[in-house]
Order: structure tokens, then sequence, then C-alpha cells
């Protein structure tokens, strides 16, 4: 095992919430992971982020830890969830609601409910 999927490994086991992503939550440097980090925050989710940009050998680490050729990856309690476009339906669904409750993550429903009905 190479030392930066043991890396991988431990930041997801160790953090219930964790988005990879290109820049951090507070200074996304991509408009996918813009998004996924505003979700995030905005529905109040304590998360762990990883700026892949600042380590190359994380940033294609993480593609073959998920075998998943994109950023911004999401994992939740251990699992990978996916990338924006799947965390957005997940988000619009109310499926990433139900995925949080399952695990024991905490999250503002009421914000929640507000991103959906400003995108219906």
């Amino acid at each position: 095992m190479t030392e930066t999927k043991i890396l991988i490994e431990d930041v997801i086991t160790s953090n219930d919430v964790v988005l990879y992503m290109k820049g951090t939550k507070e200074m996304p440097q991509c408009g996918f992971s813009s998004r996924v980090a505003g979700v995030l925050n905005f529905m109040g989710v304590q998360f762990k982020d990883i700026n892949v940009l600042a380590d190359d050998a994380v940033r294609q680490g993480i593609k073959e830890f998920s075998d998943w050729p994109t950023i911004p990856q999401l994992y939740v309690k251990g699992e990978f969830v996916g990338g924006c476009d799947i965390i957005t339906e997940m988000t619009l669904s109310g499926e990433l609601d139900q995925l949080f409750e399952a695990q024991g993550v905490a999250y503002d429903k009421a914000a929640a409910e507000k991103i959906r009905e400003a995108n219906a």
C-alpha cells in the first residue's frame, strides 16, 4: 500500500465527512468544488476539506482510491458518495438528507429544504 493511499484512508476513516476538492471550503478553486462545498456549508455540515491542488500525489491518488476520475469527491463515514453532479442530484431529491440522517451526520434540515425550494 502506498504512503498516499494510507494517508487518504486515514483521513477518510478519521472524519465523518470529507470533501476532496480543488481549493478549500473557504476559497474553492473551481466551480464544481465550489458548488459541493457551498451545499455542505449552507446545510451546516461539519466537514474536512482536502485541497488536492496542494499535493499532486493526493490529487492522483484520490482518483485511483475511488476509481472516480473527477474532483470533487465526497466521502461520508468512510464511503465514497460521489462528485458534483451526484451530490447536486442527491441534494435536490432529498437523498443527501437521508444519507446524513442514516449516518448520524448533523445538518440543517431547513437549509436543505431551502435549497430544494430555490431549485424547484
